[in-house]
């Protein structure tokens, strides 16, 4: 019989219809002249006996073993004697002569012509169906092989357990499998796998020597060291034999025998046959109770499949069909070629699933069951083996159990424990894409341990097995359900998953038809591609965010998936190819400490503008899709869920976010449902973003053209804002027909503008210049809501030169556009309406909030400062300032602050009465505040601060200012020391003269008279002063007591005032005339002296005439 070709199928059955020619079989001492001389002496051992009815039963070296280890019914049966004892390794090991009569027999028996013959008889109808089997020349014995190898197409019963004993019994023995000992004799002896001679060792280590063959199959592809190179010929024979025990692990000698005690513990109620007892055995190989002898031989077993998928009955038999339909064929010329690797039939086959082909149930189930077990075991692919080596000697070594090996290659490979071997790393990739656990976490069996408890609790609501559990843990990661265990596996596999956007099912389902007509992609396991897989995924995001105008956008489908993956791969840079590849360098130089989730991506951010070029362009690419798209920041959005829940879920809710998102959080950083995660997460975006005007999504939209006309060759957000709201103020003031920057990019200007003052941290020039002030004077303010700006405005006096400039230009841009001031404008929301001057005019109000009156008070102080601060009084003292103050113009520099000169220099024109109506309007508003509030005076705040502390400390402290602090040092004048503060208290009282709404108490006081005695007459102008003063002297008039007193009070104090200073020249004598409440009778005096000169000088100038001419006439 010739076997070696034989490719079976089969079920270990007992053939009882095979008895009597069995019990008549010849004696094992007829042995044909080819056995005689394979085997000397073998005859010889025996003595003659008849041919006839002979029984292995009745030979004397068989009846000790045959009566303890074989049932009795079996004895009469040659057959199922000869299986019970070759199949107990119990046999007596020193009985030598009871092997050699059951391997002479077995042989005898084989070459038998009744083989073939009872062969012919029992499967006649069997060989009149298959062509190639009828056409077989009879007594070569290559019927049988025949027979055997279209086993899978015989329906009768009885001729499939013929040919399924007859194999049972060649292959205890390799020396009686035809053609196997001359193909493989010099390899035998070169792997000294044992030896030819028979005899020399039992029965049962026959099977040894086939394993030891295998093994050394195994080690010549892995390529390991001093492996050695078997013949071509002999490595087919081997496959062969592997193929033809696939069924039945009784037929696998070496396995059975190592594995005897591990089926019984493991596998009791599995039945023989059709390969179920290997695959439970696989099943339980990394059990604690597996034995390492019984671990050994499963592996090699599964060593063999992945290098031929044949030597796996149950997959060969139940994907047939499949591999034929998808052309997955095997060239039977090769049995070791690239089609017959398991990973060739796995990719094949998964290439079918995921363009949706139908494969069946069973092959996908043998399939899941081969994938995980290259998942378990990475010696199961030699090309790991092969290129690992270091890797596992040096991170993975007695990891070896149930894919944790595996999984530190992984953990390695993603760059968590040093560097890689290219040629490992791309292994990995291989195996994951052959075993395809994206598919189905379960395939993953450290994964699905190590996630067990998360997938119960959080995808509890995902059908087991589906592709999206994996989608559901990456939407965990990091969160309080996620346990340590699991997020590390999970990590270690969507490294590789990341890589190849095939192995993404759901990703590969929805968008193989865009990655086709896009990125010119072709099937699932095509090699031919134009780029790499992992450039696949970054063609496709390219094209999710494109607009209606620009084309080639992404199916609705597609885009979900891509956001979907865009999302995951926030939470990890390693899980971004791309994004590692090319900023490998810059990680390490800047970011080695960021360990966080994370963190990684936003140091490099931090550090865009130190990045090389390669990855500032990948860095920045994803940063403008972020501003698109907030949402792909995962971990952004977790920690913001109760503010986005409050006050931004209507934009939120929306499937395609346009930068509205960011916008609700920007203008909600504040509120009570802000956390300290969420608000960190919001400024830091904030910051990003003023580094490149494109990471701001909107205002790139809306004003791209504007940028590339108004402002090209201008990148940074903050420079763009201020050349755009330049352009816009130019044309205001010119007030041009036409704005050169259009209505849809104003609009987006003032929001950026706005966001903009919110933090310090958001003008870089103005934060690089008072960084150090900050760090002085303000070290303990936090940043945001405006805050360092508040604290740095005041501490204005003591600022360093650089930081005071820059704080002024900024409050000159919010006094001109006060809605830029962003803690006036938050403090006080709910009372303004449009401007500051609104506030300043209800500031006194009862309905007015406290806090927002104090807030107006800070700017009312900052705004005295300085004209330019006020474009109100700006534009109305336009002509009276040069011509009244251009002194101290003169003086001043474009950066410096005049500390309120200006308006102090109007004020005393304003007593003098010189001022335009305009300007006299609102110097006289400015009077009336400051006489309420001395810190609305800069002047006098400046000089007096300390006469104040020293001489009105109670006054000072008050928190409701009424003009307490000025009428203290009105009444303390005389106390006054500093000449600087007594010259600012007499311009007080002066000013007082013109207005007795300068003097709020004196006016309080008054009230009253001036409603019974001068509501006639206008106020301004020293007007109202002049009734008053006139109503006193008048002793018809009877003014109320403390009006009396207090106007008593001020003439002495004006009295002192003249003294004290009094006029410098004509223009000042005039002035005081004029602007004092006496001022008529002053005139009258004047005026009469100038009659009495008058009438002097005619009456003397006739007198003198009549003497002269008395004089001539002489």
């Amino acid at each position: 019989m010739c076997l070696s070709d034989i490719n079976r199928t089969g079920n270990a059955g007992r053939t009882w219809w095979l008895c009597d020619w069995l019990t008549q079989s010849p004696a094992p001492a007829a042995l044909n002249p080819a056995a005689a001389e394979r085997n000397p002496g073998a005859g010889a051992s025996l003595p003659r006996r008849r041919s006839a009815g002979w029984k292995l039963a009745e030979e004397a070296v068989c009846r000790e073993d045959l009566t303890r280890l074989c049932p009795k019914h079996s004895w009469n049966n040659n057959l199922a004697v000869l299986e019970c004892l070759q199949d107990k390794k119990e046999v007596n090991q020193n009985i030598s002569s009871l092997f050699q009569l059951l391997w002479n027999y077995k042989l005898n028996l084989t070459t038998d012509p009744k083989f073939e013959s009872v062969a012919v008889e029992v499967c006649k109808t069997t060989i009149s169906e298959i062509k190639e089997c009828a056409a077989e020349e009879l007594g070569k014995g290559y019927l049988v092989s025949c027979l055997v190898d279209h086993r899978s197409n015989i329906s009768d019963y009885q001729c499939n357990q013929y040919i399924t004993k007859m194999t049972s019994i060649v292959f205890s023995d390799y020396q009686l499998i035809c053609g196997f000992t001359e193909k493989c004799r010099d390899d035998i002896n070169a792997l000294r796998c044992g030896s030819i001679s028979t005899g020399e060792k039992d029965i049962h280590s026959q099977g040894e020597v086939i394993a030891c063959l295998e093994k050394g199959l195994v080690r010549e592809a892995e390529e390991q060291p001093g492996a050695h190179a078997i013949k071509d010929e002999c490595k087919k024979a081997i496959m062969r034999v592997a193929e033809l025990s696939s069924d039945d692990f009784h037929l696998d000698r070496y396995l059975y025998f190592a594995c005897r005690e591990d089926r019984e513990r493991f596998c009791e109620n599995t039945l023989a046959g059709e390969g179920r007892v290997y695959k439970c055995l696989f099943n339980h190989k990394f059990e604690e109770a597996m034995s390492e002898r019984c671990r050994e031989a499963l592996t090699t077993r599964q060593k063999l499949i992945a290098q031929d998928y044949k030597v796996s009955y149950s997959l060969a038999r139940a994907c047939k069909s499949d591999l034929r339909k998808y052309r997955c064929s095997v060239d039977t010329n090769m049995p070791r070629a690239r089609e017959a690797r398991l990973s060739y039939l796995l990719l094949c086959l998964e290439s079918a699933v995921h363009r949706g082909r139908v494969v069946s149930g069973e092959c996908q189930g043998e399939m899941m069951d081969y994938r995980r077990m290259l998942m378990e075991d990475f010696s199961l692919s030699p090309e790991i083996v092969l290129h690992c080596r270091s890797e596992i000697e040096g991170h993975c070594s007695g990891l070896h159990r149930k894919g944790r090996t595996l999984h530190c290659l992984m953990r390695v490979g993603r760059g968590d424990m040093g560097a890689i071997d290219p040629n490992c790393q791309r292994a990995l990739q291989t195996l994951i894409q052959e075993a395809d656990p994206g598919a189905d976490y379960r395939i993953d069996r450290a994964l699905n341990e190590a996630c067990e408890s998360v997938i119960q609790t959080a995808c509890k609501h995902i059908r087991n097995g589906d592709p999206m559990i994996l989608s559901c843990l990456m939407e965990h990661l990091y969160t309080e359900k996620m346990v340590e265990d699991c997020e590390h596996r999970l990590l270690e596999l969507q490294y590789f998953i990341a890589r190849d956007w095939k192995l993404d099912p759901i990703l590969y389902k929805k968008c193989q038809g865009d990655a086709a007509r896009l990125c010119h992609t072709h099937g699932w396991n095509e090699t031919s591609e134009m780029m790499p897989p992992g450039a696949i995924f970054s063609c496709l995001y390219r094209h999710a965010y494109r607009s209606v105008e620009q084309g080639r956008r992404l199916s609705r489908d597609c885009k979900v998936e891509v956001q979907r993956i865009l999302h995951q791969r926030a939470l990890d840079v390693k899980l971004d190819p791309e994004l590692q590849r090319r900023c490998m360098t810059d990680l390490g130089k800047w970011c080695s400490e960021k360990t966080e989730a994370g963190q990684e991506l936003e140091c490099l951010q931090d550090h865009l503008e130190d990045l090389v070029s390669d990855c500032r362009d990948v860095v920045g690419n994803l940063t403008e899709l972020e501003s698109e798209d907030i949402q792909i920041e995962a971990l952004l959005m977790r920690a913001c869920e109760p503010v986005i829940q409050a006050h931004c879920h209507e934009v939120a809710d929306n499937q395609i976010d346009t930068g509205d998102l960011m916008e609700c959080l920007v203008q909600n950083k504040h509120q009570k449902e802000m956390n300290e995660k969420c608000a960190v997460g919001v400024t830091h975006f904030q910051l990003i973003q003023i580094k490149d005007f494109r990471f701001s999504y909107k205002f790139k939209t809306a004003c791209k053209e504007d940028v590339l006309k108004l402002c090209p060759n201008i990148k940074k957000k903050v420079d763009v804002v201020i050349c755009l709201s330049t352009t816009v103020r130019n044309d205001t003031l010119q007030e041009v027909k036409e704005q050169r920057v259009s209505v849809k990019c104003r609009k987006q200007l003032r929001v950026e503008e706005v966001e903009m003052s919110e933090d310090i941290r958001l003008e870089p020039e103005l934060y690089d210049s008072c960084k150090q002030d900050i760090t002085k004077l303000c070290q303990n303010v936090a940043f945001g809501n405006a805050q360092v700006i508040e604290c740095l405005k005041e501490n204005k006096r003591h600022l360093s030169s650089r930081c005071h400039q820059r704080i002024f230009k900024l409050q000159e841009v919010e006094m001109v556009d006060p809605e830029l001031d962003y803690q006036l404008m938050r403090v006080c929301k709910h009372m303004i309406r449009n401007v500051l001057q609104c506030l300043k005019q209800n500031k006194n109000s009862e309905l007015m909030d406290p806090k927002c009156k104090q807030m107006i008070t800070k700017r009312q102080i900052t705004q005295n400062t300085d004209y330019r601060l006020n474009p109100v009084l700006r534009k109305a003292c336009k002509a009276d300032i040069p011509k009244f103050c251009q002194s101290i113009l003169n003086k001043a520099t474009a950066d410096s602050e005049l500390e309120g000169q200006v308006i102090s220099c109007l004020k005393l024109k304003y007593a003098d009465q010189r001022l335009s109506s305009d300007c006299e309007d609102q110097i006289r508003v400015i009077l009336q505040e400051s006489a309420l509030d001395y810190r609305l005076d800069p002047q006098l705040q400046l000089h007096c601060t300390q006469e104040i502390s020293r001489l009105c400390p109670e006054e000072a402290a008050a928190q409701e200012q009424t003009g307490q602090v000025e009428e203290c040092l009105k009444v303390n004048l005389l106390k006054i020391k500093q000449e600087g503060c007594k010259k600012e208290v007499l311009n007080m009282l002066k000013e007082s003269k013109a207005d007795i709404f300068v003097d709020p108490v004196l006016h309080t006081a008054c009230a009253l008279d001036i409603k019974h005695h001068c509501a006639a007459i206008p106020p301004g102008r020293g007007r109202q002063m002049s009734c008053l003063m006139e109503a006193l002297q008048d002793k018809r008039v009877r003014l109320q007591p403390e009006c009396k007193k207090r106007l008593q009070d001020r003439i002495d104090m004006w009295s002192y005032a003249a003294k004290a200073a009094p006029a410098e020249g004509f223009s000042d004598l005039a002035a005081q005339v004029l602007t004092s409440p006496s001022k008529n009778y002053i005139l009258t005096v004047i005026g009469t002296g100038v009659a009495l000169l008058f009438l002097m000088g005619l009456l003397c100038g006739r007198f003198t005439k009549r003497v002269t001419q008395e004089l001539k006439d002489r």
